[in-house]
């Protein structure tokens, strides 16, 4: 794909939910959002696992605003809770599609399993595993979940973990999944399946206000990442409309 909407230092692809599923047959999916791209003016190494990933879109109807106001709109908002349903309805016919979840609390992955099976009507999702608090720090931990990954002989990574760990752990550990062709990195949607965790009206993902029907579900956890952490993408944005943003890395990874 070479249609590419650059917002601060992160170049999207331009591309609609049906384009990305014919062309997503191989490769990491990095679905992004304005708090995955305020993270990547500070962290290079997450900045280095977007640029390597072969499919980055839009998951954020408010960075699809701020692509109009740059002069150059993204098609589509392309919400990783949006396409992984779509993702496996399509593919709910062949059977050499299957899936492993990786992410959410405790139980929540088997109970989006369950979910995803009734509704695609075959084992489709063939393993799930809720990683314990900082396992990503725990090499033992990790490679038990690569070989638990392996032994399910899934085709497809579907991983929920919150960015920027389930972007970091995908391209750490991607060549060592034997079978594994297509990453998701999509972040609460495994809560989403499971009926965990309800989406926003339509009417509120339209206007680009989902962020805040997600704050007031969770305030403890998301306050300071949508009110402090986040704000700062305005004067950014500002800043790139008139020329003087600058890449914090240089344009490098």
């Amino acid at each position: 794909m070479n249609d590419y909407t650059t917002i601060l230092n992160c170049k999207l692809h331009n591309v609609t939910k049906e384009e990305l599923l014919e062309k997503f047959t191989s490769g990491v999916l990095m679905p992004t959002n304005v708090d995955m791209v305020m993270k990547m003016q500070k962290d290079r190494d997450f900045y280095g696992c977007f640029n390597d990933a072969e499919f980055r879109v839009n998951d954020s109807q408010v960075l699809r605003f701020a692509s109009i106001f740059l002069g150059h709109e993204l098609r589509d908002t392309v919400c990783g809770s949006d396409f992984f349903p779509m993702f496996y309805l399509h593919y709910r016919d062949k059977r050499d599609v299957t899936i492993f979840l990786l992410g959410a609390k405790e139980g929540i992955a088997h109970e989006a399993m369950e979910r995803i099976n009734n509704r695609t009507g075959r084992r489709m999702v063939v393993g799930c595993y809720s990683p314990p608090f900082g396992f990503e720090k725990d090499e033992v931990e990790c490679r038990r979940i690569v070989d638990m990954i392996n032994a399910s002989e899934a085709t497809v990574l579907a991983i929920g973990l919150g960015a920027p760990k389930q972007e970091k752990w995908a391209f750490l550990h991607k060549r060592q999944l034997r079978n594994v062709s297509r990453i998701l990195c999509i972040g609460a949607t495994i809560d989403f399946e499971a009926g965990k965790i309800s989406r926003a009206p339509k009417i509120l993902r339209k206007i680009g206000l989902e962020w805040m029907y997600r704050l007031f579900q969770e305030p403890n956890r998301l306050w300071k990442r949508y009110l402090i952490h986040d704000f700062p993408f305005i004067w950014l944005l500002l800043k790139q409309r008139l020329g003087i943003y600058k890449n914090p890395f240089n344009g490098k990874k």
